[in-house]
């Protein structure tokens, strides 16, 4: 049986991801984070360090993922793990399957506590937390795997200010970086929403959103013209009239995307 308190380590290559973790756990008393990793090259160093009782585990990180990661871990060395991942439809389905938990982001507060409420219990039978560690030593071989290609969503949930939002990812213009934030611009209206714009790129299809500034992805349905300005500056003009930056590094790789989409 763990002690209190239940040690933490918080695995995800997002700071935003990161630090929305933190803010959930404040509010238990009996939670200790151990540490955080910021790649997957880090979570094996300090899973193998750390020992920490609970690990939430982003699915996909640059270079190593998450499941690369649990692939360098004994399997008797394995804590409890719930994954987080920003897809919510094929990886939800499989991970249910499975029995494990799973958060998506956007984290929700009263889903995000259920997940930390059944690791406690699973953290307090030595036999159920044995089964969970053959189960995810056996999936992280391979059969889990199959997330990192799953198809792009036609339906996104984003988390706003009390509530979620299902969204035609064809109603989507564009997106855009607000500090810690993203404005989700749809059908007239703009929606802010607790993401990074990276979480919310990695959950559409890279043949129709293409990022076109560090600070904006456009869906290419709503481009109208690339406009040449002075200086060297471009640039897109969407059919709502909305005029977006088009940085000078990015610009080739766009309008080859456009092109593409176009034919």
């Amino acid at each position: 049986m763990v002690s209190s308190p239940l040690r933490v380590l918080i695995v995800d290559d997002e700071p935003v991801a990161r630090r929305g973790i933190r803010h959930l756990l404040a509010a238990h008393n009996d939670v200790e984070i151990a540490g955080e990793a910021r790649n997957g090259k880090e979570a094996v160093r300090l899973l193998k360090t750390l020992s920490p009782d609970l690990v939430f585990l982003d699915v996909q990180m640059p270079e190593i993922d998450g499941f690369a990661v649990l692939r360098q871990i004994e399997p008797q060395q394995l804590p409890a793990i719930i994954f987080v991942t920003a897809y919510d439809s094929f990886a939800v389905r499989a991970f249910e399957t499975h029995a494990l938990d799973y958060l998506v982001k956007p984290v929700g507060e009263a889903r995000f506590h259920d997940a930390l409420s059944r690791a406690r219990d699973r953290l307090r039978s030595k036999e159920a937390l044995d089964t969970s560690r053959r189960m995810i030593a056996a999936m992280s071989g391979g059969e889990l795997e199959k997330v990192a290609s799953i198809p792009s969503a036609r339906r996104v949930i984003i988390g706003t200010a009390g509530s979620e939002l299902i969204l035609d990812v064809a109603d989507i213009s564009w997106i855009e970086a607000d500090d810690y934030y993203a404005a989700v611009y749809t059908q007239g209206r703009r929606h802010l929403v607790r993401e990074s714009l990276a979480s919310l790129e990695a959950r559409l299809d890279r043949q129709q959103f293409v990022r076109t500034h560090r600070r904006a992805i456009v869906n290419l349905a709503e481009v109208r013209e690339i406009q040449s300005q002075s200086a060297g500056e471009y640039i897109m003009v969407l059919k709502d009239g909305s005029r977006l930056p088009l940085s000078r590094r990015r610009r080739q790789e766009v309008e080859s995307a456009v092109r593409r989409f176009a034919r």
